[in-house]
């Protein structure tokens, strides 16, 4: 089975709509999981498009209270009603989050027959806001209009491998096999003990993937970010309009790849473009001249990593 991660790209243009693009939203399959980030309007749509099933879609994280990142949600929310969903959902997202969905669920008389569960944020710093046995999640605090986050996911270090050659030559049970890589030495009949590196081989280094929604240019996030896998970025303008990015809480696609090769990253993602630009090649022309492994995020495409 491949060991391959998914980023799936819903939607990943600015507010203004149009017939043709969405708004933000991802689906990140990582260790079994699919993690909804965002859910701009016409989310649940996109989903179906890329034939990702909803029963998959357990934790949902929001980076603010703007419409084009989470008014998507309550018809979303809705529609796992009409479906019968039985299965608990998670929404990690700004205080007040809790408020704005329950209301809109009650005057609509569509309150969820499933359990629904809000974990509001509010720190400034970042923090540790999911945890399983292969998985954690962590807040990256953004510079936007409105409190905001972004999310950092990364898979936790494996099991080590078991150097088989070196299992059989010291002729070993498979009886031992699960402590091995779990990193236990082996004492053998003779009482010489075989120490783990010999038996076992490095884990495959883990992977990770940071999505940096709304903000301006923001050196804080480097450190937590750092050496990611793959890095999304919004790149809301050109250069040529930075005076307008500051203003609004947004980046350029300069801003964007001076953070990719400050963190160290090994890919970065463009998107949340302004529907002012005509040609997005502008976007990853522009980025390549401080980043040189930058792509351009597009609705319906997905990035293996």
């Amino acid at each position: 089975m491949s060991n391959l991660n998914k980023l799936h790209i819903l939607g990943c243009y600015s507010a203004t709509p149009r017939a043709f693009t969405n708004p933000t939203a991802q689906a990140l399959e990582l260790k079994n999981h699919i993690f909804l980030i965002d859910c701009g309007e016409g989310t649940q749509v996109q989903l179906r498009k890329q034939k990702i099933k909803f029963a998959r879609v357990k934790h949902i994280f929001i980076s603010h209270l703007h419409g084009d990142h989470f008014f998507g949600l309550p018809g979303l929310l809705s529609t796992f009603r009409l479906l019968g969903r039985e299965a608990p959902i998670h929404v990690y997202g700004p205080k007040g989050i809790k408020n704005a969905v329950v209301t809109m669920l009650k005057v609509g008389q569509a309150w969820t027959n499933y359990p629904l569960h809000f974990h509001e944020l509010k720190s400034e710093a970042s923090e540790l806001i999911f945890e399983d046995e292969n998985v954690e999640v962590h807040t990256v605090p953004l510079k936007h209009r409105v409190y905001t986050n972004g999310f950092l996911f990364k898979e936790k270090e494996g099991d080590r491998k078991l150097n088989i050659n070196a299992v059989n030559e010291y002729g070993i049970d498979t009886c031992y096999f699960q402590n091995i890589k779990k990193g236990k030495d082996v004492v053998l009949e003779s009482g010489e003990t075989v120490p783990n590196e010999v038996l076992t081989l490095d884990p495959p280094a883990p992977k990770s993937y940071a999505f940096c929604s709304d903000t301006s240019y923001s050196e804080a996030i480097v450190p937590i970010i750092n050496n990611a896998t793959l890095l999304y970025h919004e790149s809301t303008f050109l250069n040529e309009h930075e005076a307008l990015a500051l203003q609004t809480g947004h980046s350029t696609a300069k801003q964007a790849a001076t953070i990719a090769e400050k963190a160290n990253v090994k890919k970065l993602i463009l998107g949340h473009y302004s529907t002012r630009y005509k040609d997005l090649k502008m976007f990853q022309d522009e980025a390549k001249e401080f980043f040189g492994n930058t792509e351009l995020a597009e609705d319906g495409k997905t990035f293996l990593f």
